[in-house]
């Protein structure tokens, strides 16, 4: 452009005029944010068995009903039980191994807490627990993050006592919806909620108006959008569990360093029909690159004494003796 500055730096041509639309009362504009990155990743890892698919009938089409008896229906579902029941002793064999999936899910955020624009944690936690088998990443106002997922957990709880039986991941869902739905969005926690029941892994987003969603990988938080874009990029049908956890860490690092809400570390949690392994700071990103020694000595005679005074304590305080306080009134 003919007249400008060829010179480098920065400009500050605008200062005074916003320095008078400040004083004239025009207010900036600034960003929104609510401080948060979290992801959901199911994955599928495959496990080699000692025997080839093709060898055995437990992984053959299934027969026709119209064909079959009942009795001869009723042992061939008996068949892939008790396959199913020899998995992890067949293993190490034939040079034709075929494979069976043990699915999970992983939840992934950020650990940073702020409040307007001060950083008030710099290593929260952001994954709650559900249940044994369930956990939930909130995003939102912290306390409300909390105290929802703190009261579906108890009511769980006292679900598994009344029935003996394991907590489902819908039922959580349902759970956390209607109380939701209830405050039409007042109570502000938005969610991600993973875990693996007896039908396999879930996935779910939880909206704060109480809207959900059922998806093979899902985002939420202010870093959402940079968190799904990696996603989108990287997600395939077939991810192990290493390569799951490889790509909720990206994306939840993909937040921290695009997002001004988000920040700090990484946090994971991967849960599969054998337990739940919680990785806090999976991935520790902003440590401080100098660290002052405590406490801070000096040598004597290092820094010269420019002026000094001395008080007389007692001069200065006055001590009066008084009457001891009735403690039993």
């Amino acid at each position: 452009m003919a007249g400008a500055s060829q010179q480098g730096g920065f400009a500050f041509d605008l200062c005074k005029r916003n320095e008078f639309f400040e004083a004239k009362g025009v207010k900036h504009p600034g960003f929104t944010k609510t401080g948060t990155t979290i992801a959901g990743i199911i994955f599928k890892a495959s496990a080699r068995l000692g025997i080839a698919a093709e060898s055995h009938p437990a992984f053959a089409s299934p027969p026709s009903l119209r064909l079959c008896t009942p009795a001869f229906i009723i042992h061939w579902h008996a068949m892939q039980w008790n396959f199913a029941i020899q998995l992890p002793s067949l293993t190490h064999a034939c040079p034709s191994p075929c494979c069976y999936h043990q699915d999970g899910v992983v939840l992934g955020a950020d650990t940073r807490s702020t409040a307007g624009t001060t950083v008030a944690d710099k290593n929260c936690e952001k994954i709650h627990y559900i249940a044994p088998n369930i956990y939930c990443c909130g995003a939102g106002t912290a306390a409300d993050t909390e105290n929802v997922t703190g009261m579906v957990a108890s009511q769980l709880e006292l679900h598994r006592y009344a029935t003996g039986t394991q907590s489902r991941v819908v039922t959580a869902m349902t759970l956390l919806k209607g109380h939701l739905f209830k405050y039409q969005g007042h109570v502000s926690a938005a969610l991600v909620l993973g875990g693996v029941d007896f039908r396999g892994p879930h996935l779910f987003t939880v909206y704060p108006h109480g809207s959900t969603d059922s998806l093979p990988y899902c985002t939420m938080g202010s870093g959402s959008l940079n968190a799904m874009a990696v996603f989108e990029s990287g997600y395939k049908d077939d991810l192990t569990r290493e390569e799951a956890m490889d790509l909720v860490a990206r994306a939840i690092r993909s937040g921290i360093m695009n997002d001004l809400g988000s920040g700090s570390n990484v946090d994971l949690c991967i849960i599969t029909k054998d337990g739940v392994e919680y990785l806090r700071n999976h991935e520790y990103l902003q440590a401080k690159t100098y660290e002052r020694q405590f406490p801070q000595k000096f040598a004597s005679g290092s820094v010269p004494v420019v002026r000094e005074r001395i008080y007389d304590i007692k001069k200065v305080v006055t001590v009066v003796e008084g009457e001891p306080m009735d403690m039993e009134a």
